[in-house]
C-alpha cells in the first residue's frame, strides 16, 4: 500500500478487504465506482455522487482483459495512472484499488458468470463474451471491495442493467446507484475511447447525438412508429457519413425487449463505427 495525498492506493486484494472490514466494524457507509481508467468528467461524477453519498469512496482502476475480444483495444486503450490519481485525489476519493492482472485472474481461474439475454442483445451480438466478462469482473470486485453501494453511468446503458440484473439475481446486498450521461459541450457522450477520434471524424461523430434527438423530437410530435423513427435517425447518420452502424434500436428500459411502437421511457440505443472508433450512446424518449 502506498498513498498520494490523501488517497491511499491498495494493489492486493487483501489489503481491500481488510480496509472495508475495518469500514464495516466502524458502520462507515462505503462507495465504490469501477473504472478502468483514462478518467473524464463522466467518470468524474459517478465518484462526486459516491464521495457525495459515502463516509469512505474506493475507487477501483482495471483495464479488463476478458471484456475485450480478439482485436479489440486492450493493448492500445488509454492508460493514465499519474492523470487518474491527481483527479481522484481532487474529488477527495479515500482508496484507489488498482491491483494486477493475476490479483484478479490468478493462475488456474475459470469460473466465469454467464448473463443471460440481457446480454444477447445491443452490443451483445457484435462483441461476444464481453458482458460474461464484465459481470465476472464486477463479481469479483464487489467481493473484494464488499461496497454499501456502487456507482454506474447509464452510457453504459446495457451493462448498467445486467450489473443490477445479476446483484438482484445473487440476492448481493449492494445498492446499484445509476448517474446520466456526461456529455462533451458539442453533445458528444464522453468516453476513453473519443481521444481515438481525428479532427475530422470528431465532427462526424456528433452526428450520433443529433440522429438520437430526432427519433426523441420525431417521437414527441406523435410518431411511434419505430420504423419511421428508426429511419430518421439513420438519415441523419447517413448525412454525416456514418456508414457503419452496428445497430440503432428502441427497446424496454428494463427487459431490453424489442419494440415496435415506441413508449415514453423507452431505450433509444445505438452503436456505431467512426473510422476505428466504435462509439455507443443513448436516449429515454
Amino acid at each position: 500500500m502506498d498513498s498520494a495525498g490523501t488517497l491511499s492506493v491498495l494493489n492486493s486484494p487483501s489489503e481491500m478487504k481488510k480496509v472495508s472490514d475495518a469500514c464495516r466494524k466502524a458502520g462507515r457507509k462505503l462507495g465504490f465506482v469501477p473504472t478502468m481508467g483514462a478518467l473524464h468528467q463522466g467518470h468524474i461524477s459517478l465518484v462526486e455522487e459516491s464521495v457525495r453519498r459515502a463516509d469512505v469512496t474506493v475507487a477501483s482502476v482495471f483495464v479488463n482483459p476478458t471484456q475485450f475480444g480478439p482485436g479489440e483495444d486492450f493493448d492500445r486503450y488509454e492508460r493514465d495512472y499519474k492523470g487518474d490519481v491527481e483527479k481522484l485525489v481532487r474529488c477527495g476519493v479515500n482508496y484507489l484499488f488498482y491491483p494486477d492482472i493475476s490479483d484478479i485472474y490468478p493462475d488456474g481461474f475459470q469460473t466465469t458468470v454467464s448473463v443471460g439475454t440481457l446480454g444477447d442483445c445491443l452490443c451483445g451480438p457484435f462483441r461476444p463474451g464481453h458482458f460474461d466478462g464484465v459481470a465476472t469482473v464486477v463479481l469479483k470486485l464487489f467481493n473484494i471491495v464488499r461496497p454499501d453501494f456502487a456507482v454506474f453511468g447509464r452510457k453504459d446503458y446495457q451493462q448498467l442493467r445486467i450489473i443490477q440484473k445479476m446483484v438482484r439475481d445473487l440476492d448481493m446486498d449492494i445498492e446499484i446507484v445509476e448517474m446520466p450521461i456526461v456529455r462533451e459541450p458539442d453533445g458528444l457522450a464522453m468516453s476513453s475511447r473519443n481521444a481515438y477520434l481525428g479532427e475530422e471524424q470528431r465532427i462526424r461523430a456528433t452526428a450520433v447525438n443529433k440522429a438520437l434527438h430526432e427519433v426523441r423530437g420525431k417521437f414527441k410530435s406523435g410518431c411511434d412508429d419505430c420504423k419511421i423513427l428508426l429511419a430518421e435517425a439513420n438519415r441523419v447518420l447517413r448525412m454525416a457519413q456514418i456508414n457503419d452502424i452496428n445497430y440503432i434500436e428502441i427497446r424496454d428500459p428494463e427487459t431490453l425487449e424489442l419494440r415496435h411502437r415506441a413508449m415514453e421511457g423507452d431505450l433509444v440505443a445505438l452503436a456505431v463505427r467512426v473510422g476505428e472508433t466504435r462509439l455507443i450512446d443513448n436516449i429515454v424518449l
